[in-house]
């Protein structure tokens, strides 16, 4: 009797267990759909992936070409079909382009000169610019901005001439400071500055006021400090600007030793006065190598600017 009581408490008490709990079929059931789950989301994620990464190589072909390009002769640069990979790379071409009567070194540290100035001087105006416009009060501040932006449709080329006749007259033509002055204001760098600020709570300004804080330190020691993802994405579009502009070199300059990278690209040629491909390509390939190392440096602050900018 003793056993028979023992034995229906423990099928009662495991009967009750079960129900509790869902039952072993309901536990099966939510593990099958979670891997379910799982094997979808694997799906979707290669799914996206693939074609994602046939474009990228896709878009990449060009970089390896020039690559390739770069360590072949130039008889071999445009043999169809294609090597890609060369039976004797040429590495002469690179000793060349650095070394040899047409060296981009002097271009280069030009290059380096003129970013490096337009990048302080476009950071410095655009967030002071950016700041006032977005934060300080004073009579006729939309007006202000609204006529500052619209100057940005006048096309750059429309004032190529008043700034060549302008720049000729101070002296500054077929000098570096005639690409300089004009690159540190930009209307895209103000705008983006006073954008971000605009987004930044009063509150913080109002309570430094009563701490008695001014406007610099209020700028220099609270809203500063907080913009450095956008101010840094703004230096690496404000570089690469600087560092690939072709056409301002070639109106003010026309002095092979003023010459920036840009137009140092232009001097290899062969004895025919063609473009000698294998040395343009290695000068080439040394040339996107500052761009790549600041943006690999940058590229958080980068990706984390156009993010919060997205968001707001």
């Amino acid at each position: 009797m003793t056993d028979a009581t023992t034995t229906a408490t423990t099928t009662t008490a495991s009967t009750t267990t079960t129900t509790a709990g869902g039952g072993p079929g309901r536990g099966t059931g939510m593990a099958q759909r979670q891997a379910l789950r799982k094997r979808r989301d694997r799906v979707r994620r290669w799914a996206w992936g693939i074609p994602m990464w046939i474009l990228a190589l896709v878009f990449l072909l060009p970089f390896a070409w020039m690559i390739s390009t770069s360590l072949k002769p130039d008889l071999e640069a445009f043999r169809i079909p294609m090597q890609w990979i060369p039976h004797q790379p040429r590495w002469e071409n690179y000793t060349e382009v650095l070394f040899g009567e047409s060296s981009i070194l002097i271009p280069f540290g030009n290059s380096v000169f003129v970013a490096a100035l337009r990048v302080l001087g476009e950071l410095t105006t655009a967030t002071l610019a950016g700041y006032a416009f977005a934060k300080l009060r004073f009579p006729g501040r939309g007006k202000v901005f609204i006529a500052y932006l619209a100057t940005s449709l006048i096309p750059a080329q429309l004032l190529l001439v008043p700034r060549f006749v302008y720049f000729e007259k101070l002296g500054l033509y077929d000098t570096l400071w005639a690409l300089i002055l004009p690159g540190m204001f930009t209307v895209l760098g103000t705008f983006l500055m006073r954008q971000y600020f605009v987004s930044q709570p009063d509150e913080f300004a109002e309570a430094a006021r009563l701490d008695g804080a001014n406007e610099l330190q209020i700028f220099f020691r609270i809203y500063l400090p907080n913009a450095l993802s956008m101010i840094s994405a703004l230096a690496i579009l404000t570089f690469v600007w600087s560092w690939n502009d072709y056409e301002t070199p070639l109106v003010f300059l026309s002095t092979p030793e003023n010459y920036t990278l840009p137009m140092g690209l232009t001097s290899f040629t062969d004895e025919n006065g063609a473009m000698a491909a294998g040395l343009s390509m290695a000068a080439s390939v040394i040339s996107i190598v500052p761009i790549l190392l600041v943006f690999l440096i940058f590229q958080r602050r980068f990706v984390r600017a156009m993010t919060e900018s997205a968001l707001k």
